[in-house]
């Protein structure tokens, strides 16, 4: 019939992210082969899945990469996200694939090259270097206090923490404080927010963490988000605020049971972890 689209089955994976336990972490649906895709039906399909991310597998331009990765959101393209990484490098790895390099997978997508190690069912990735950093502006974190229903004087230390999505991030004087934040999105505007604060000694977590898109007005918060925790955890550890080795919760608020684990080598290089469950395997028609 004249005017109609030819689609063809692709394999696709739905995963969750940052959990051990189906659906308590991030879900991300992946198209484990996007050749032939213009951006618009990937964009299309992306917004119809009314995921917070649907990624893209491809073959690589580069020949250290071992995969190729295009993330959208419901309307728009990033060039990195976490736990899109991280779900993308478990379905590759469950499709069959086979990395060049032994312990090592290599990602391709907007930012560059983003390494991937495995360590037993956890995978963690390098935390890209920040396109951003350094502390807030001061009007503007007046304006953070306010869209967060915060005193300015709760705000302990704050900073840029940009490494492809446009993250700023602030901590507070404690774990519960951040869990009893009711945040005021319209308020937000493009606005992304990121906030942390400590757990008591001893506790199981370190850190917990909320992430607030404001998406001019039309909000969200993230269940679990691993640009947000990998920006986090680099400014941290290195302003002397964390050790170089935690986990932090996320998703509490949301009835979801993230957990993301952070480490920096010797090296000096920041790592983000977590598990990866397949909850849907099957295949698209696209």
């Amino acid at each position: 019939m004249q005017g109609m689209i030819m689609q063809i089955a692709r394999r696709f994976k739905q995963v969750d992210v940052f959990t051990n336990q189906a659906y308590y972490g991030n879900p991300l649906a992946v198209v484990l082969d996007g050749s032939g895709l213009s951006s618009a039906e990937m964009q299309r399909f992306a917004n119809w899945t009314n995921l917070s991310e649907t990624t893209f597998l491809l073959p690589p331009s580069n020949p250290a990469a071992d995969y190729a990765v295009r993330i959208f959101t419901a309307s728009r393209e990033l060039p990195f996200a976490g736990h899109p990484t991280l779900g993308s490098c478990h379905a590759w790895l469950q499709a069959g694939g086979v990395p060049k390099q032994a312990g090592e997978v290599v990602q391709e997508c907007g930012v560059g090259l983003v390494k991937i190690k495995r360590t037993g069912e956890r995978l963690a990735f390098a935390a890209p270097p920040l396109m951003r950093s350094g502390p807030v502006e001061a009007e503007m974190l007046l304006q953070v206090a306010a869209c967060l229903g915060i005193a300015p004087d709760d705000v302990l230390a704050h900073q840029w923490v940009v490494n492809g999505p446009q993250w700023l991030a602030v901590m507070l004087r404690s774990a519960e404080q951040v869990l009893a934040l009711k945040p005021n999105f319209p308020a937000m505007g493009q606005l992304d927010i990121g906030v942390v604060g400590p757990y008591a000694d001893g506790a199981a977590c370190q850190f917990e963490l909320r992430a607030f898109a404001g998406g001019d007005g039309a909000g969200v918060e993230d269940p679990v988000t691993g640009s947000l925790n990998a920006g986090v955890a680099q400014w941290l550890m290195g302003a002397g605020l964390a050790p170089s080795q935690y986990i932090a919760s996320q998703g509490t608020v949301l009835g979801r049971a993230g957990r993301v684990h952070l480490s920096r080598d010797a090296a000096g290089q920041v790592w983000v972890g977590g598990e990866t469950i397949t909850c849907i395997d099957g295949s698209v028609l696209l």
